[in-house]
């Protein structure tokens, strides 16, 4: 049995994260193997509808059904195990109740997705129920589910194909612990197609090796409270749970876990995405919100809202609207967004909190208003680490370089450390079919010290500056790695020509792919 106290327990396999289970699934094939050829059925099936033209169109759709069905599972286990249990889904809108009936297809299916019930008028259908449901307590997974179905639409335009591809979905299994976690790394797979289809439409997600450095280096608690305000489909958020959860021995410890992980989506689609990502991982009732977190994060602007750790990748090259610049103090308006997070994320934090948060070149020296954020920066925070990444590990959205810098809230700087990781041998950067690896992030973090950076030296890829000369520099963080400067000084010519011989072509490659991409378009 569990308390609510706190004492250790014995965890029940599924809430450890997983059951033992036989990796050889139903029918001999591995699990693996079943759930690809569900998901690439469901995809093909989806391929034939009308109502969907792209990916981008196809994994929400699909995302919203995986999202009921496995929220059903849950809410099976819970009617075995809580005392009080109350279903969050009411019959007959459960998906035991319509998606295991084959006979329910076509034209009632359709009504009873999108309207109303096919034989009562007067009753919602299943989404407007879903949008309809309300509750006073916070953590209610009805407010849950009314959040996530807000702004999600069925667009499937046939009800027998719609028929078909729920019968696909009802396939899998999310009691069973092979299941569940081979969906989950399935799905994070959908994901990275995803992202880089909307890298078009200029959203950037982070790779997975950066998002894992970045939570590494920011030695994470049990019982701190950490917030992504620009979470997309929830990678960071999802990278701090698997790092906390290792740590969890009792159940109040993993539900206060849960709450702690706090994310603010600003657009639909990813916020769905994030949704079902964390919910496939164990986190029933995810704790994201889909508003403008920069408008959310200056409203809460109070002691008590702030958190322990922000960890973010926040968009950069848009602008906002002047509706959310003027919500800043006079002398630190402007449009980019990036300056707005970076100032948002300071007052966020708590005395003695710590950010982790990735930042393009173009932050790094701006001028102007971008001079008074960073002196605000430095007289607030203590930047003690700013980690320069190789072009190209954002492609194929940019080839602009960034940068991961790491902060606390414990006064002011005294001096930044710098480390420039750099590519391996014989490239210069990263493109979309050869990225990042987490590996090469080894000899930082050997070199970072530990959670009181001690023991850091300055060698050929590390070195330190005082904030006096940073201050005499115009706040120019923008700094270039000194033993590389001196280096380049004395290399022969036909290593410099070689060198940009080979950026050339690199460049030139890339170029050829987006030429493609483009044609493939116009097909």
């Amino acid at each position: 049995m569990t308390t609510e106290q706190g004492e250790l327990i014995s965890l029940p396999p599924q809430a450890r994260g997983g059951r033992r289970a036989s990796r050889k699934a139903r029918n001999g094939q591995t699990t693996s193997a079943r759930l690809s050829a569900v998901i690439k059925s469901a995809r093909d099936l989806m391929r034939t509808d009308e109502g969907l033209n792209s990916d981008l169109e196809r994994l929400p759709q699909l995302s919203w059904l995986l999202f009921l069905r496995a929220f059903d599972a849950l809410e099976a286990e819970r009617e075995i195990t809580e005392v009080n249990y109350r279903p969050a889904i009411e019959a007959p809108y459960r998906w035991r109740d319509w998606a295991a009936d084959p006979d329910f297809t076509g034209d009632d299916l359709l009504t009873f997705v999108n309207s109303h019930l096919p034989d009562d008028r007067d009753k919602p259908g299943l989404l407007p129920y879903l949008r309809s449901l309300s509750s006073d307590k916070a953590d209610d997974p009805r407010n849950v589910l009314s959040a996530v179905f807000q702004e999600i639409y069925n667009r499937m335009l046939s009800g027998f194909l719609l028929r078909d591809l729920v019968t696909k979905i009802d396939e899998i299994d999310f009691t069973s612990a092979d299941d569940i976690h081979t969906m989950a790394y399935l799905y994070e797979s959908l994901l990275k197609e995803v992202r880089d289809a909307a890298g078009d439409s200029g959203e950037f997600y982070t790779p997975r090796p950066v998002i894992r450095f970045m939570v590494e280096q920011s030695f994470l608690e049990l019982g701190e409270s950490i917030l992504d305000p620009a979470c997309g489909t929830g990678g960071f958020l999802l990278e701090a749970y698997e790092e906390l959860e290792k740590k969890v021995r009792t159940v109040v410890q993993r539900r206060q876990l849960h709450k702690n992980l706090r994310g603010i989506e600003k657009k639909p689609q990813p916020y769905l995405m994030c949704m079902m990502n964390l919910v496939l991982h164990g986190i029933e009732s995810p704790n994201v919100i889909r508003t403008n977190a920069l408008v959310r994060m200056s409203d809460e602007n109070n002691p008590a809202s702030r958190v322990n750790v922000v960890l973010t990748n926040p968009p950069f090259g848009g602008e906002e609207e002047n509706s959310v610049s003027q919500r800043f103090a006079e002398g630190y308006r402007t449009k980019e967004t990036a300056w707005l997070f970076l100032q948002a994320v300071i007052d966020k934090l708590k005395p003695g909190g710590r950010c982790a948060i990735v930042l393009p070149n173009g932050i790094l020296f701006g001028d102007g208003v971008g001079i008074r954020i960073k002196e605000k920066l430095l007289r607030e925070c203590n930047l003690h680490t700013v980690v320069r990444l190789p072009q190209g590990v954002f492609a194929p959205y940019t080839l602009i370089p960034a940068n991961l810098l790491f902060f606390e809230k414990s006064g002011p700087t005294k001096d930044v450390w710098f480390y420039e990781i750099l590519p391996p041998e014989g490239r210069k950067g990263y493109t979309k079919t050869k990225p990042m690896r987490y590996e090469e992030f080894a000899d930082c973090a050997a070199w970072w010290g530990g959670k009181d950076r001690v023991s850091r030296i300055e060698n050929g890829r590390a070195w330190r500056t005082s904030v006096a000369d940073l201050t005499a520099n115009g706040y120019n963080l923008d700094l270039t790695n000194p033993t590389a400067a001196d280096d380049l000084a004395h290399r022969p010519p036909q290593e410099l020509l070689a060198d940009l011989v080979a950026t050339e072509r690199e460049v030139l490659d890339l170029l050829t792919e987006l030429e493609k991409k483009l044609e493939a378009g116009r097909d």
